[in-house]
């Protein structure tokens, strides 16, 4: 079996992905452990992603979601190896649409009956004065097709109009997209994790994050936070909350068409009532620190290399006259028995 992990030869790893060069090689170690032969390829041109159309190894694990170009053009690595057949880890391009575009993601989940946080978009000069506004304060401001928490920090959360016009201005100017403009629910945010297994079945990690308390009071978890992941996650010890997470983690894995695996993001108000943040469908994989490896080492007591391991089976799985290994790691783990749920896709 040749695997090959797709990456680029951006150090800093902006958009969302597995992270550096180092989570790539944590990967690629699991990989090979389990008995696969299995080898890292940096993408710096289409020429190179031809490359690996020629040499058709059975699974390519995208460790980031596209490949820049010229002229502020990328080329969406699902969307292309889907053209060219070639079995690829994680969701189709439909699908990551909704990663990357969260107020597509939000508006078509809303659509289907699914809670989130009231909400908006703005750019410098669209909203001249507090009474144009469509939500009261107060309101939390991040980019709107941006991930990993950058430009979220302290001021992101505002209180005033002055406030709203500075923070729209400054991530507009920093990242060039329109501002996504939230209502502000002031409650516990949940990360759910999810992989669907070879066997069809979904393995569900609800945590809770505990961020940081920010400079201004309220916590704020932005990018210096998750850059530390592996502080601030625990269990969801309220049966009930977790009932409700699990369940509409695995209606927005359905209503996205979220393939293989994904994360997705809960805030919840005073009342419990939980809320649709975002969903990352091309998770960090940072060994030590990642929110969805961590998260099924502390729900299902799953290794780093399981869970790499439970990732390429799946991937696997769809290649024809192949059959997943065997695996021990899912004994007594399945989500039926963790989680109370046992739904296939």
């Amino acid at each position: 079996m040749k695997i090959e992990i797709i990456t680029t030869p951006n150090a800093l790893l902006a958009e969302t992905g597995f992270g550096s060069i180092i989570a790539c090689n944590s990967v690629l170690a699991a990989t090979q452990d389990a008995g696969y032969q299995c080898k890292i390829t940096i993408c710096d041109s289409l020429t190179d992603l031809e490359a690996v159309v020629l040499r058709k190894p059975e699974l390519v694990i995208l460790a980031v979601k596209s490949l820049p170009e010229e002229e502020n053009k990328e080329i969406c690595l699902s969307e292309y190896f889907s053209e060219h057949s070639l079995n690829f880890s994680g969701s189709t391009m439909d699908s990551m649409r909704f990663d990357t575009d969260k107020v597509l993601a939000k508006t078509h989940l809303k659509s289907r009956g699914i809670s989130t946080a009231n909400f908006f978009i703005s750019v410098p000069g669209e909203h001249r004065r507090e009474n144009h506004l469509p939500i009261s304060f107060p309101l939390f401001l991040k980019p709107a097709n941006i991930a990993n928490g950058d430009g979220i920090d302290d001021d992101s959360l505002v209180r005033s109009y002055p406030a709203f016009e500075s923070k729209v201005a400054s991530l507009y100017e920093q990242f060039g997209f329109p501002v996504l403009v939230e209502e502000y629910v002031e409650g516990p945010a949940f990360t759910v994790c999810i992989i669907k297994t070879a066997s069809g079945e979904l393995l569900i990690s609800p945590l809770e994050i505990i961020p940081h308390l920010s400079f201004t009071g309220p916590r704020v978890l932005g990018e210096e936070i998750k850059q530390d992941q592996a502080r601030g996650l625990k269990k969801v010890e309220d049966d009930t909350m977790k009932k409700q997470l699990v369940k509409l983690a695995v209606d927005v894995f359905i209503e996205l068409d979220i393939r293989d695996f994904g994360r997705i993001d809960f805030v919840t108000n005073k009342n419990g009532h939980c809320f649709f943040m975002e969903a990352d469908l091309v998770p960090g994989m940072n060994k030590e620190s990642s929110y969805f490896t961590k998260a099924f080492e502390i729900e299902h007591e799953l290794s780093y290399e399981s869970v790499c391991q439970l990732i390429v089976e799946e991937g696997l799985s769809r290649v024809p006259k192949i059959s997943p290994l065997n695996n021990p790691i899912l004994a007594d783990k399945t989500p039926g028995r963790q989680a109370g749920l046992n739904r296939n896709l």
